[in-house]
């Protein structure tokens, strides 16, 4: 017998919705499950392979406030596809958080942000930039309240916060990793 969905009711829609899903498991058993439903998300690094540095923000998270109390998060470059296609989401988010107008996106795929209780999935994408490519400060869109600081880190230092477990943010960490089984070129000073 194959899981099913019998019954889903919506609890709460605001910036996300919380669904509360009856389901049918494999072996009969009925139970309810909380869901937080997302739409598709973006996340991108772009580095910069001739400086050697990649480009993050840091900006405030109210859940990692509440969990650690710590104030603000490093972290790629991300947000929602809204009704944007994956690639058009990408590059508008690094317009908006970072002044980064990105060329050449490299897709990695699409990964669960947190599949035992969320159906948001994110698209994640490398890209090349160089200076010549931040064509304005950033920051985040003014109504939103992002308060986005753009930070550009060397990357033999980004390699060295992985390994020391200072990247906490798990689709950050899972791109660095990625560029440096990709460009391992890049993290040598």
């Amino acid at each position: 017998m194959s899981a099913e969905i019998l019954e889903k009711r919506v609890a709460f829609d605001g910036w996300m919705k919380l669904m509360v899903v009856k389901v049918r498991l494999e072996d009969g058993h009925v139970a309810e499950r909380e869901i937080v439903e997302r739409g598709r998300s973006v996340s991108v690094l772009p580095y910069d392979p001739e400086r050697k540095v990649a480009l993050l923000v840091r900006q405030f998270r109210a859940p990692v406030l509440l969990e650690a109390g710590e104030q603000e998060l490093l972290e790629a470059i991300a947000g929602a596809c809204d009704r944007d296609a994956a690639e058009a989401a990408a590059r508008r988010e690094a317009d908006e958080e970072a002044g980064l107008i990105l060329h050449d996106l490299e897709w990695l795929g699409v990964m669960w942000t947190s599949p035992g209780g969320s159906t948001e999935r994110t698209d994640l994408y490398l890209a090349r930039y160089s200076s010549a490519d931040r064509m304005g400060e950033g920051g985040g869109v003014p109504d939103e309240h992002e308060n986005i600081t753009v930070v550009e880190i060397r990357l033999d230092e980004l390699a060295a916060m992985a390994d020391a477990a200072e990247i906490t943010d798990m689709k950050t960490f899972a791109l660095i990793q990625t560029l440096r089984l990709r460009r391992p070129d890049v993290f040598r000073a």
